[in-house]
């Protein structure tokens, strides 16, 4: 049996703990665990020295499209503390200025009072056609509304400040995994391919089927792919 490792896990946008639970429950035997909140900070650069404050002193790190944002600042803050990073759904490069656009529009609706119906409009990009219905539509409402509007729009924020990482993957001699679902509808294949081909150690994984979000809608397929990337990279 593999070596158990401290393994950080962090969220995305709309999520909390839970978007990692198959990983929690069915990794538990080669890693040690940590999730953070990811609640606070009002730019990446804070958001990710949170992050880091409450990590282990080394540990192998993944995150979930927001996730990886602050996981490339986190490798950009403490290159040395990261054993091996895996990004799922996620971008290296900043927003476009469309995105930006639509970032600002986001938390102004936000602010008022819009939060459920921005969360409505979202399904439809967060998850694979075919898993636009229960209980996967259930599972990310509920998330969604524990998460709350005033710390949805603070991630909003904070992504807004984030720096491009395409010349930190270049730089980094750790294993870097680039994992996406091939119908992502927010973060293109092409990014996951770009990430893997900049990175020394890097590989490109994906996941047939499946929309933006991997660890909820094929969880068996994200936890195996965590689990070769954990033990084999």
């Amino acid at each position: 049996m593999a070596d158990t490792q401290d393994l950080v896990l962090v969220p995305g946008l709309v999520c909390d703990f839970e978007i990692w639970r198959h990983q929690l429950d069915h990794l538990d035997d080669v890693a040690e665990i940590f999730v953070p909140n990811v609640s606070t900070g009002e730019t990446m650069e804070e958001m990710a020295r949170i992050v880091l404050d409450e990590a282990p002193d080394q540990f192998a790190l993944a995150g979930f499209s927001m996730g990886g944002y602050v996981a490339f600042e986190m490798l950009r803050q403490a290159p040395g503390r990261i054993t091996r990073l895996a990004v799922l759904d996620t971008s290296a490069g900043v927003d476009t200025p469309e995105k930006t656009s639509n970032r600002k529009e986001t938390i102004a609706a936000c602010e008022r009072g819009d939060y459920d119906q921005i969360i409505e409009n979202m399904l439809a990009i967060l998850l694979h056609p075919d898993h636009q219905r229960e209980p996967f539509v259930s599972f990310v409402k509920s998330m969604a509304a524990r998460v709350g509007a005033d710390v949805f729009a603070l991630r909003h924020r904070a992504m807004l400040t984030r720096a491009d990482s395409r010349d930190l993957l270049k730089a980094t001699n750790i294993p870097v995994r680039a994992i996406c679902g091939r119908q992502d509808a927010m973060s293109p294949v092409e990014a996951h391919e770009e990430i893997a081909e900049l990175a020394t150690k890097g590989r490109f994984s994906i996941i047939e089927q499946c929309g933006h979000m991997t660890i909820l809608e094929r969880p068996q397929a994200a936890t195996a792919l965590l689990r070769d990337w954990l033990i084999y990279d």
